[in-house]
């Protein structure tokens, strides 16, 4: 089996950058539809959800799965966009809608996100590197600060 040293270091790759946000969610969403939202493949290594958003524009229905980091009785949810330019798409809808909801461990749980800013997100910045080492790559490789959102249950 592999190693989490060994994932760190391979998702901290560009090439992984190029490839990964292709293939991971499309494995992710199928997965998760098949299994009736009981097992996410990306998860088996960080916990990860399911997002159902509504787009910023389009206002249409938006699922995207996600890596998060369990907080309590919430999450925390990152916008690295695996290390290329760019925020993801994801972050702008939970701007824009920030009711949501959230597929984990099988259940949909209506969430509010908010974005974390200033003294806060700095905090939580920090707790995220110990989580999954690989954000400090992205934050080098990015012309942006990583959006971080705090989940709550509604």
């Amino acid at each position: 089996m592999i190693g989490v040293r060994a994932v760190q270091k391979v998702s901290s790759t560009r090439a992984f950058a190029r490839i990964a946000p292709h293939v991971i969610p499309a494995m992710d969403r199928t997965v998760h539809r098949l299994t009736r939202g009981k097992v996410l493949l990306s998860a088996q290594m960080l916990p990860g959800v399911i997002l159902t958003s509504t787009g910023a524009r389009s206002g249409q229905v938006r699922r995207s799965p996600l890596a998060c980091m369990p907080e309590g009785d919430g999450w925390v949810l990152v916008g690295s966009n695996f290390g290329r330019a760019g925020h993801p798409a994801w972050t702008y809808n939970l701007i824009a809608h920030p009711d949501a909801e959230i597929s984990w461990r099988g259940q949909e749980i209506p969430v509010i996100a908010r974005l974390l800013e200033g003294e806060e997100r700095a905090e939580v910045w920090k707790t995220a590197l110990v989580f999954w080492p690989p954000y400090a790559t992205y934050q080098k490789r990015v012309d942006r600060e990583i959006r971080l959102f705090r989940v709550v249950r509604r």
